[in-house]
């Protein structure tokens, strides 16, 4: 997954953005074309990724195919695809460490 610039997408009456672009080849016709699944992501207050504001399929055909040699190329075409602007790597927050859990005292009956 990817950052991105944000955009606005228009959704059920509502203006929401769009921070983090997911995208993935669900058919792949070798020497031919390659069919990539796409998704744009809101992102939650925490870092972590908010509800699904947008999705599609994209065809990557002819000479864009036959460019394409490295996962990166594949990023940045369906970016340009859909206007976008990847600006790094979509990383997760690490969550905080639980608090240890003290060992009880056992108090000794005499």
């Amino acid at each position: 997954m990817k950052t991105i610039q944000p955009v606005i997408i228009w959704d059920n009456g509502q203006n929401l953005e769009a921070k983090i672009l997911n995208t993935y080849a669900i058919n792949v016709n070798l020497g031919t074309s390659a069919t990539f699944y796409y998704a744009l992501f809101a992102e939650q207050e925490n870092g972590n990724i908010g509800v699904q504001v947008a999705q599609g399929n994209l065809i990557m055909d002819g000479e864009a195919y036959t460019q394409w040699e490295v996962d990166s190329y594949a990023w940045d075409w369906v970016a340009a695809q859909l206007n976008l602007t990847i600006t790094g790597d979509f990383i997760p927050p690490v969550p905080p460490e639980p608090e240890p859990i003290p060992e009880p005292i056992i108090e000794e009956v005499i």
